[in-house]
């Protein structure tokens, strides 16, 4: 069973292994990344950084996650892993939640915030469990393909939780773009941070 893609250009014969990286190590990257930015908001160390910056940089971390996982990581599992489709609703279904539990946050003291964390955690402990179940059936090509299209997909996401969109191709990949457009005017305009890399000190 293969997985499938969005139609590409002809590509060369057999053998042939396109350039970029893996699904599999851009979703364990990115997943390291979330839970060490929950520990960052609940953990000993929440006030080592205003929390604020650190709350916003999470919520728009999490929501272009989210946005990638529903525009390939999902239909991917759903149709080339057998019997995986009540796990992928689960956890479309999940996402959707958390989306909605970060847009109902009113701050970094929220007390809300530990349940967003603790959602986060199961769910990157879910969605590990549906990436090992792709990773043993699609070919090393074909990850690398989809991590082309995480890439792609993460950079036009929106930065700011929008639950009411679709969560299933083919809308979520014609909305989404659109919403996060609008989505970084509004960063830009308030100067907010919306990457890991925007909490490290300036360089002197």
């Amino acid at each position: 069973m293969t997985v499938p893609l969005p139609p590409l250009p002809p590509v060369p014969g057999e053998g042939y292994r396109p350039g970029g990286p893996s699904l599999v190590d851009l979703v364990d990257r990115e997943h390291r990344e979330l839970l060490d930015l929950a520990d960052r908001v609940t953990g000993p160390d929440a006030a080592a950084q205003p929390p604020g910056k650190v709350v916003e940089v999470l919520t728009a971390v999490v929501s272009r996650h989210l946005s990638a996982e529903e525009q390939y990581l999902f239909p991917a599992v759903r149709a080339a892993v057998p019997g995986a489709g009540a796990a992928v609703d689960r956890e479309v279904g999940a996402a959707v939640e958390l989306s909605a539990a970060l847009k109902a946050l009113t701050g970094p003291a929220d007390p809300a915030l530990a349940d967003v964390a603790d959602r986060l955690r199961r769910h990157v402990a879910a969605t590990a469990a549906l990436l090992a179940s792709l990773r043993e059936v699609a070919t090393p090509a074909e990850l690398i393909r989809l991590g082309n299209r995480w890439e792609i997909a993460e950079e036009a996401a929106p930065t700011r939780p929008h639950p009411g969109m679709p969560a299933s191709p083919p809308w979520n990949r014609i909305v989404e773009p659109a919403v996060g457009v609008v989505d970084k005017v509004r960063d830009a305009v308030t100067g907010r941070p919306t990457h890991a890399s925007d909490l490290l000190p300036p360089r002197e």
